[in-house]
């Protein structure tokens, strides 16, 4: 078996659908074991001995969307993908905090690559550290109290499009310690 993290997309706690226990439903109802969530933002964990990813992407969004009527997106990382990120410590020396947030886009498309050199209007709120290859993921430090912040995700859209997905590197340790 493999330990999944499945990031989703779009996910708002005040649906009634999107709550967790209907997210891990469906996860469960997909044969899926040891399914669990975190916090309430599209972040469940779970086992599968499937390993054709964008196959079990395909198979959760369609599950999602006809069953919750989730529209958004599923990205999906396995422990080691995640343990490997860990390991090389992308935010070393950096602190996450009210003001200052570290943050991780996962992305799907494999491909993408990169995203570029950031806007001249972002480079006072955000700060590109890199892009981790083995995650397919941007590493970012935002600047909370910058109000050009929110544009981060805007470009990071126009770069990668809609299938993106940004969590804390607070939540993404938190998942981590739950697979």
């Amino acid at each position: 078996m493999i330990r999944y993290a499945a990031w989703l997309r779009g996910i708002m706690p005040s649906n009634p659908n999107m709550r967790n226990e209907k997210l891990r439903a469906v996860f469960s109802g997909l044969g899926f074991e040891s399914v669990g969530s975190l916090l309430s933002s599209g972040n469940i964990v779970f086992s599968s001995d499937e390993t054709d990813v964008p196959a079990l992407e395909s198979t959760i969004q369609r599950a999602l969307n006809a069953e919750l009527g989730i529209a958004g997106g599923t990205i999906i990382r396995s422990r080691d993908e995640l343990r490997g990120l860990a390991d090389r410590d992308p935010f070393a020396g950096l602190e996450h905090g009210r003001s200052t947030y570290l943050t991780v886009t996962f992305v799907k498309d494999g491909e993408a690559g990169p995203p570029g050199p950031l806007p001249a209007q972002l480079t006072s709120a955000v700060r590109i550290l890199g892009y981790d290859e083995d995650t397919r993921a941007v590493l970012a430090v935002i600047d909370n109290m910058d109000p050009s912040t929110a544009n981060h995700m805007a470009w990071l859209e126009t770069v990668y499009g809609k299938d993106i997905t940004t969590r804390t590197w607070l939540t993404v340790r938190k998942v981590m310690a739950k697979l």
